[in-house]
């Protein structure tokens, strides 16, 4: 396994998908006293989490391929995405509210757009595309394993890590992430346009 790409894979995930912002969010979303629906919940979000950055990621630039779109091209555009990602993490602020019914969260909204979206999605294709060798897939899948592993044990912690980190907490960690996003974003901006017109 090649750790400078875990490295990397790690540091881009763990930023974009931000899991204790996520975990806060999916304590709001379920109500607290069913234990058991959480739990359900988390694993859900988390399975179809990884199956959609995994496969996406592998097969993402064959389809684009097939369409005609150049990955460097997907690198500038995703930047950008990314880059718009982390501009609404460090100026938006979020709301919590408390949720009384049970329903689906899995799908919507944890996976789509939080874990899995459109940002994670790009960043898992061009983090796949990066290199054709085994060694380099394998730990983008570890790095995306680890960083959605951490999600899950955080989600069902989260009742706990409310109290421990609170608002101000996780306000403060999401800017900071956003930042770090906001670079990540440029360099696949810059990366695409080298490679074009080199």
């Amino acid at each position: 396994m090649d750790i400078a790409v875990f490295l990397n894979a790690l540091t881009g995930f763990f930023v974009i998908i931000d899991p204790i912002g996520a975990a806060l969010v999916f304590h709001s979303l379920v109500p607290e006293g069913e234990i058991q629906h959480r739990r359900k919940m988390a694993f859900k979000t988390i399975v179809i989490s990884i199956f959609l950055l995994v496969v996406f990621g592998n097969y993402g630039e064959p389809l684009l391929n097939q369409l005609g779109i150049n990955i460097n091209s997907l690198r500038i555009a995703g930047g950008l995405l990314l880059f718009y990602t982390a501009f609404n993490m460090i100026t938006e602020k979020v709301e919590y509210s408390s949720a009384t019914q049970k329903k689906d969260i899995s799908v919507f909204p944890m996976t789509i757009p939080m874990l899995a979206g459109p940002g994670a999605l790009t960043l898992s294709i061009l983090m796949f595309s990066q290199s054709g060798e085994m060694s380099a897939d394998i730990a983008v899948t570890v790095g995306i394993l680890t960083v959605l592993s951490l999600t899950l044990i955080l989600m069902l912690l989260a009742k706990y890590l409310k109290k421990v980190i609170g608002r101000t907490g996780d306000e403060i960690l999401r800017r900071f992430l956003g930042v770090i996003l906001a670079a990540l974003a440029i360099q696949f901006v810059y990366d695409g346009i080298v490679n074009i017109a080199g």
